[in-house]
């Protein structure tokens, strides 16, 4: 399929623009001030503006970009618009992950300050560029991790999810006097898996035999 040119003079832009939490005092004009400028320059209409105000980079969620990609999704604008790079990815790979998902819905990245229009040959080179870089992170991630792991095995440590403690003749008990596994979940904290595991983990435990003539008498 055939890139979308955009340099006609009706494209539909959509501009984003974010203020970090640690920047509480900037002013988003400031970043959409000079896109609108832009836009203008270009000859695209606006059709919305996308502003996330005291929002961290790092989060996962932010409404105003989530309704951005939404709007992306159903075609709403042909390109969307921001002042740098860093105002739209929360990390290197997500940011790789949201410029796929917008070439792959036709539509065109255009960051400002980063001279980056991925609607040319050359902005197309950058992006995979930059996901080569992404790619190339994840792998270092996933390299530190896998050592971590064989560390931590050589030094004797346990990995995994430490055991819960459970008292299986405190379940079994429970069990006699009719509580229903939810029941006994709720009253020692434990999972319905762990709280079975105990139950009959005691119940295989062998009962000591009774002396069925009593006490021996202590007299000589």
């Amino acid at each position: 399929m055939a890139k979308r040119s955009l340099s006609h003079q009706n494209g539909r832009v959509a501009i984003y623009a974010r203020v970090s939490t640690a920047n509480n005092g900037q002013d988003p004009g400031l970043q959409t001030n000079e896109l609108r400028e832009y836009a203008e320059r270009r000859g695209w209409q606006i059709v919305r503006e996308y502003v996330d105000r005291g929002v961290s980079g790092s989060k996962d969620s932010r409404p105003a970009l989530n309704e951005l990609l939404a709007d992306v999704h159903q075609r709403k604008c042909d390109v969307v618009l921001v002042w740098k790079l860093d105002r739209l990815g929360r990390s290197l790979r997500h940011l790789v992950n949201t410029l796929a998902e917008l070439e792959a819905r036709g539509v065109a990245f255009v960051s400002l300050r980063d001279n980056l229009d991925l609607s040319t040959p050359s902005g197309r080179l950058m992006f995979n560029i930059i996901g080569a870089m992404a790619e190339f992170e994840r792998a270092l991630i996933q390299e530190r991790v896998k050592v971590g792991l064989r560390n931590a095995r050589a030094k004797g440590k346990r990995l995994g999810r430490p055991k819960v403690a459970a008292n299986g003749r405190q379940v079994a008990a429970l069990r006699k006097a009719g509580s229903s596994w939810s029941e006994v979940c709720e009253q020692t904290g434990l999972s319905k898996g762990t709280a079975q595991r105990a139950y009959y983990a005691q119940k295989s435990v062998p009962s000591l035999p009774k002396n069925r003539r009593g006490p021996i008498s202590g007299s000589v």
